[in-house]
């Protein structure tokens, strides 16, 4: 993967945070802090998704159990 150095103004208190999660052992660079950052962020994207597709999936039906077990066993042979 291809690095780009680049110079960047943040306000005291975007800083001031950085910092804090740097010297609290969050992360130890700035570097990482963005890159956790972008994964977390991309699976809060994920698990938004998948909560969309299952609001477009329909009504929810009651689970059955009993007949759940049933069809595995059967589905096993």
């Amino acid at each position: 993967m291809a690095t780009v150095r680049k110079t960047i103004t943040r306000t005291d208190q975007q800083d001031a945070w950085v910092k804090s999660q740097i010297d609290s052992g969050n992360y130890t660079n700035d570097s990482e802090l963005i890159r956790r950052e972008q994964e977390r962020t991309a699976g809060i994207e994920r698990v938004r998704q998948a909560l969309i597709e299952g609001e477009k999936s329909g009504e929810s039906q009651c689970f059955d159990p009993a007949g759940f077990k049933q069809r595995m066993q059967l589905a096993q042979g």
